[in-house]
This record gives structure tokens, C-alpha cells and sequence, in this order.
């Protein structure tokens, strides 16, 4: 069934999403996707953070190939391709929905799951973790928003070099061209993302929301155009759980803000 392809937990105000397929990677079929949506959806209406991992070994070693090779054999129809790309637009519910999302990445990642590892705010490899965009090779390409998500991560000149030649990045050079923020020792990852989504949810839930969808935004904005959506949204997100942050501030009743030890 189509929920056992996805597991859901919710702790306190983390929801921790899981591809569970470990004896396939954690490839991602038609169900598993429709269902890792599904739960994302979920998570924006029941926690204040989000965590996606991967059962097993890896995060994601990317599309299913055999569901995809079955389906091309016997021919797919316009309503199939349609479905498809609503799917992989869904990765939109984690990119620009209510709640942000930490990625925590070990083992495979590859393909659309490197996709679906862009579409966080915030990712954390461990050392096993790899990087890979074969497509070229299977005679496909990116569907899951990685053409614009992962090019704006690490680059046109990193992003061609690995679907041209079949580039793998390491952990520490996935990190070094800006696609993972955070790097671990193996099997820390899900835990080190545990510990940044409770954090996030510690934000105003609004603030987190502009985050999330009015920064990236601002990318694709002119100068002059960027800094009026920036007044706009200052005005837009400060509501009465900001008021009552600034009051327990100026009474010092709120934590100050303090390098890592």
C-alpha cells in the first residue's frame, strides 16, 4: 500500500517523513511519490517543521527506472504525462509551502532524489552520503524541478559537468558547492536534522513561511523590485506572536543569541 511506501511521524511539532523502499534505495515510483507529497501536505497542517529521510542506507537513489521503462513499453498517454508533471511540481509543497523542511541525506542521492534533496531549506549529508545526475545515460532528463533548484544550488558549471560526464560529488564537495549547508559523520544526519528542525519551529511560524516562500523569490527580482517586496513582506508578516517575541525581548525574557560553543 501506497502508505507504507512513506512513513509519517509526528513529534511534537516535527514531522518526520521517510522513503521507505530500502531493498530499492528508496527509488521513487508513482505511489511512493504521490504519498511523500501527501505527507508533506500533512506536515504544513500539523507541525511547524518538517524532517525527510530515507530508510536504510540511502536517501533516495532517484526515480524508479523500471516503473518508467514498463510504462514507456506500453505507451504512455497525454493524461499520464500530465499526472507526472503535477507529481514532481508537488516537491513545491516542500520548496515553497507552510513549513520548512530539512533534508537528511546518507548514501545514495541521486537523480530525483537529489532533486527532492534541493527542494528543503536546509540539507545535512553524512560522509556516506553521494551526489549523481546519470540521466543522460538512461536517455532522460530532470523532471523534478532539479533543473532550476539544483542550478541554482551549485551552479550551471557543476550541474552540466555532472549530467554531461557523470560527475560524482562527495559529501565534502556537495557541501563545497553549496548543495548541503551542514556535514556529519556517517549515520548522524537524521539526528543533526532532528535537532535544526526543532529550532526552526522555535521561529514565529510566519517568518518561517516568508522564508520559504517570498526569499527564493526575490532571486528571480530586479534590484529596486526585490526591496519593495522586502518592505512589503516586513509589514505583511509582523503580527501579534512578533509583538509578544519583541515584549519578552525588551523585558529580557527572551534567550539572546550567542556564537556556537
Amino acid at each position: 500500500m501506497a502508505e507504507d511506501l512513506i512513513s509519517y511521524e509526528l513529534d511534537g511539532s516535527i514531522a518526520l517523513i521517510g522513503i521507505n523502499r530500502p531493498a530499492k534505495r528508496n527509488a521513487l515510483n508513482t505511489a511512493a511519490t504521490r504519498a511523500l507529497i501527501e505527507a508533506a501536505e500533512r506536515a504544513g497542517r500539523e507541525a511547524k517543521a518538517g524532517v525527510i529521510f530515507g530508510h536504510g542506507e540511502n536517501f533516495s537513489a532517484g526515480l524508479d527506472l523500471v516503473e518508467i521503462g514498463d510504462k514507456r513499453k506500453r505507451g504512455v498517454s497525454d493524461s499520464e504525462k500530465l499526472d507526472r508533471h503535477q507529481e514532481h511540481l508537488g516537491f513545491d509543497v516542500i520548496a515553497r509551502g507552510r513549513i520548512p523542511f530539512v533534508a537528511a541525506l546518507n548514501g545514495a542521492v541521486i537523480g530525483l532524489g537529489m532533486e527532492l534533496a534541493a527542494a528543503a531549506q536546509i540539507r545535512v549529508a553524512d560522509r556516506s552520503a553521494y551526489f549523481s545526475l546519470p540521466e543522460a545515460m538512461r536517455g532522460i532528463f530532470v523532471g523534478g524541478g532539479g533543473s532550476v533548484r539544483i542550478q541554482k544550488l551549485i551552479g550551471y558549471a557543476c550541474m552540466a559537468d555532472m549530467m554531461l560526464t557523470r560527475r560524482v560529488l562527495s559529501a565534502e564537495e556537495a557541501r563545497q558547492q553549496g548543495m548541503c549547508q551542514y556535514l556529519v559523520e556517517p549515520g548522524q544526519a537524521l539526528a543533526r536534522a532532528r535537532e535544526l528542525a526543532s529550532t526552526i519551529a522555535e521561529n514565529v511560524s510566519l517568518s518561517n513561511w516568508a522564508v520559504c516562500n517570498i526569499l527564493p523569490r526575490m532571486m528571480d527580482l530586479g534590484h529596486d523590485d526585490g526591496f519593495m517586496l522586502e518592505q512589503m513582506s516586513a509589514h505583511y508578516i509582523f503580527g501579534e506572536e512578533s509583538q509578544a517575541r519583541l515584549d519578552d525581548f525588551a523585558a529580557k525574557r527572551a534567550a539572546s543569541v550567542k556564537p556556537a560553543s
